[in-house]
């Protein structure tokens, strides 16, 4: 048996706390707690209090305040935390404490509760382009944004296609990622830009624009994105007005704030059905480099690796490290010729220029053991993929390295694999 409390309030619509029902604010508190209770609210058809008011549905009965029973299960190493929310919002009514003993707690494990609307998770007042914005100065709109993408509006407002930095790349002209020219100086940045000021978004944008309306329920909207392979999309209101982004980001934010310790749950003893975990959506087919590799081998590997990165590990498979295309960047002199010559000119490294003398005799001696990241966040198999969410966000990372419990190098782990094996765990 399952050592459990129950607390029953009895009281009446016409309680508040705080300007709020009583009954709504208990919820609240509840979900709040992230714990394994079980809250249920019923309005009673008639009753009568102490202060000898009668409370009917009976026509020829004026009642204006119908009897509130809040019934609230948790396990009992919870009481106090619950007991000391609740007891305060008892104004006007009878709080009573019970002991259960629970044959079994089970539970469906859930990425986000399916009330959630659109328009509670999306980032509102974002930017947006018209057909006719230059690329250029789409570019400089979404070097500061959150955003990896911009939605083309028409002259009502109305969203009619969208600019994403893969339409820039592809169709645009634009020869780099974001993320790297957010580094560049000035200068740099003109090279890039100058040949896309006279181009149009019109030219390039994809059409046409999928979207979603913010009365729509986040677990349609996520369905949506999996479906159409988009990592964002334009929200609209009623009139078709653009009202505001969805990003995976900010699914992500909701998982973090919503989802329940499941780890307290099974402490005390809740069954929790279709967890997933890390080792469950790894990429295991990710390319791996020993500290010998040369610089030029992890150039050909990064511009054909779709993770835009490399692990570096040792004999035994264990990670030692890892390499990106903007660790090379500070490895190039400065009065070498060429795009990636002139983009290190202009970021500003910290790592000392390495190269010299020729740049291919450098990139062919010079080897990832003194380029790869040390300092790097890596996570286990057996982690819940909620968590692997929270290290993501928190930390600002794309892609997480994966390993076993020896610290070998197991696969990589990107938000759309956590997205898709997230929401389909919770359908």
């Amino acid at each position: 048996m399952l050592k459990y409390k129950a607390v029953e309030i009895f009281t009446n619509e016409e309680a508040r706390y705080r300007n709020k029902p009583v009954a709504d604010a208990a919820m609240q508190y509840i979900r709040k707690l992230k714990i394994a209770a079980r809250c249920t609210v019923s309005r009673g058809v008639a009753g009568c209090s102490e202060s000898g008011e009668i409370t009917t549905d009976r026509l020829e009965v004026l009642s204006v305040s119908m009897p509130i029973r809040i019934y609230i299960i948790f396990p009992a190493a919870e009481m106090e935390r619950v007991l000391d929310g609740l007891e305060p919002m008892v104004n006007d009514g009878i709080m009573v404490l019970h002991d259960l003993d629970v044959v079994c707690h089970r539970v469906r494990n859930a990425f986000f509760p399916r009330q959630l609307k659109v328009r509670d998770v999306m980032t509102a007042d974002v930017a947006s382009i018209t057909t006719t914005t230059r690329l250029s100065d789409v570019v400089q709109l979404l070097l500061p944004s959150i955003f990896n993408g911009v939605p083309v509006l028409d002259p009502k407002g109305r969203p009619v296609g969208m600019v994403t930095q893969g339409d820039l790349i592809r169709k645009g002209g634009l020869s780099l990622r974001l993320g790297l020219l957010t580094e560049c100086d000035e200068q740099c940045r003109k090279e890039v830009l100058n040949p896309m000021s006279t181009r149009q978004a019109e030219e390039i944008m994809t059409r046409p624009v999928t979207f979603i309306a913010e009365s729509k329920p986040l677990a349609e909207a996520v369905d949506l994105m999996l479906r159409v392979g988009v990592k964002r999309l334009p929200v609209v209101d009623e009139q078709g007005k653009l009202s505001g982004m969805l990003s995976r980001l900010d699914i992500f934010n909701t998982v973090m704030r919503e989802t329940p310790d499941w780890k307290a749950f099974a402490e005390q003893k809740v069954e929790v059905g279709d967890l997933k975990r890390v080792g469950d959506i790894l990429r295991r087919d990710t390319h791996t480099v020993s500290p010998e590799t040369t610089l030029d081998e992890v150039m050909r590997i990064i511009d054909s690796d779709d993770m835009q990165g490399v692990a570096v590990v040792d004999p035994q498979g264990k990670l030692l490290g890892l390499i990106a295309d903007q660790d090379l960047l500070g490895y190039f002199q400065s009065g070498q010729e060429g795009f990636w010559q002139r983009l290190a000119k202009g970021i500003h490294s910290t790592q000392h220029n390495i190269c010299h003398g020729d740049l291919q005799q450098c990139l062919l001696e010079t080897t990832v053991g003194k380029v790869m990241q040390t300092d790097f966040v890596a996570v286990r198999e057996d982690m819940l993929i909620e968590n692997a969410i929270s290290q993501m966000v928190e930390k600002g990372i794309k892609r997480l390295p994966v390993v076993d419990e020896a610290g070998c190098f197991q696969g990589m782990i990107s938000r759309d694999s956590l997205l898709r094996t997230g929401f389909n765990a919770a359908m």
